[in-house]
């Protein structure tokens, strides 16, 4: 019962790393909103039961102010420009020894500049644009799915080309997401060795 228990628990676990993603909303020079949750789903008053997870993303550019937690999200002042920021560390990792896994969020808002700093990163292939390349260690990753959520959270599945790209339709103006996972082999999270990392990004910008 309780191997039925534990197993059960690990799933459950498993599903909610999965599901979840880490995204970055902001309105023109203002502060960076960073949000843990499901984005194609509507907001849960208060935030996602998950939220208090994510303690201190990891910001790329250095912020103007402190992080302070909103409900639902964690507020920061950034300098202008499209921000970035990484977790490692809101799910621990989870499962069986010797087969441990663990999840890694990489997050972006705004499509003005056409590079990639992040290890993996959805980025314009030109400052504005609606063609976006996916990216893992400044490769194109070619295959993958990514999914693109429209403001009214209806969403559409787009697959990269052979240069990591895919192009998207803005479905009308306000805020869109795009998200994509790659599940890779081992590594160390947590101060341990995991023998599957999934890693999950996200960018977001708002189309006129």
């Amino acid at each position: 019962m309780r191997k039925m228990l534990a197993a059960a628990v690990v799933l459950l676990l498993a599903g909610t790393a999965n599901a979840h993603e880490v995204w970055i909303e902001r309105d023109g020079a203002g502060p960076a909103r960073i949000y843990l949750g499901e984005p194609d789903q509507p907001p849960v008053p208060g935030g996602d039961p998950e939220f208090a997870k994510l303690k201190a993303p990891h910001l790329l550019q250095a912020a103007t102010g402190p992080m302070v937690r909103r409900a639902g999200h964690i507020e920061v002042a950034v300098p202008p420009g499209d921000v970035r920021a990484w977790d490692d560390a809101v799910f621990a990792p989870w499962g069986e020894k010797g087969a441990r896994e663990g999840v890694v969020y990489y997050a972006r808002a705004g499509r003005a500049e056409a590079r990639a700093t992040l290890p993996m990163e959805i980025a314009p292939v030109t400052a504005g644009a609606n063609r976006f390349r996916l990216s893992r260690n400044d490769r194109p990753v070619a295959g993958a799915e990514v999914k693109l959520i429209h403001p009214d959270r209806t969403t559409a599945s787009l697959v990269t080309d052979a240069d990591g790209v895919v192009t998207i339709v803005p479905k009308g103006p306000g805020r869109h997401l795009l998200t994509a996972s790659l599940k890779e082999g081992a590594d160390q999270l947590g101060g341990e060795t995991v023998q599957t990392v999934y890693r999950i990004a996200t960018t977001s910008f708002v189309a006129e």
